[in-house]
């Protein structure tokens, strides 16, 4: 499978948000990748449900969203209203992950499962057979434009390992810190889909650094 690449929609210009929706629908990205924030669970505050509503209705490309927030329950229909492709959840803040997994593809909408960089994939492997998406935090939750985890290398390639022995289909996600330079060890390790941010907003020419990206 060709790597997919995931623009975050956190580094757009939020002045700009419609001009950069329609440059991710005209480039060579295969999805839109949303962050939601709360404040609680991470500290940071992200866009709400009218933002992400006029996103869904310009996107012509499937919404791969990210919950960073607490009790991520309490709105699973909500984003799947507003036509969620993947909803991804975290494994620090379910109180019954696979409960959770379970409602998500109940509406016939892809499970994600994110850790942070000091969680250990083991916490998830028996749930493998639940999770569509394993979404690897390469950098600390929260803020976009940071720098990214060296240690991410290894759980990526443990992760695979796992996936491959225990012959499920589930992709790795790599979300913080990702660049046409990590991208290469990355895709070789086992990553299937590249969430890139700073990377690709603030670059000279988001159109060729996305299709850069995907030609790694």
């Amino acid at each position: 499978m060709k790597t997919l690449i995931a623009p975050s929609i956190l580094a757009a210009d939020f002045g700009n948000l419609q001009r950069d929706v329609e440059m991710i629908n005209k480039s060579k990205a295969d999805w839109f990748h949303i962050d939601i924030m709360d404040g609680v669970f991470v500290p940071n505050i992200s866009f709400g449900m009218p933002v992400l509503k006029s996103i869904s209705n310009h996107a012509t490309k499937p919404l791969d969203i990210h919950l960073m927030i607490v009790d991520p329950d309490r709105y699973i229909k909500n984003f799947v209203e507003l036509k969620a492709a993947v909803i991804t959840v975290h494994y620090e803040a379910c109180k019954n992950l696979k409960n959770t997994l379970r409602t998500i593809r109940s509406n016939n909408v892809k499970t994600g499962v994110a850790i942070n960089p000091e969680t250990s994939i083991n916490v998830i492997e028996e749930l493998l057979d639940e999770i569509d998406l394993v979404c690897i935090m390469s950098v600390n939750p929260g803020f976009g434009g940071q720098i990214f985890i060296e240690n991410t290398y290894n759980k990526v390639k443990e992760l695979n390992e796992v996936i491959k022995f225990k012959k499920h289909s589930t992709l790795i996600e790599i979300d913080g810190g990702v660049t046409n330079t990590n991208a290469v060890k990355l895709i070789k390790l086992g990553a299937d889909v590249l969430v890139a941010g700073s990377f690709v907003f603030k670059s000279e020419n988001p159109l060729n650094t996305i299709r850069d990206l995907k030609q790694v």
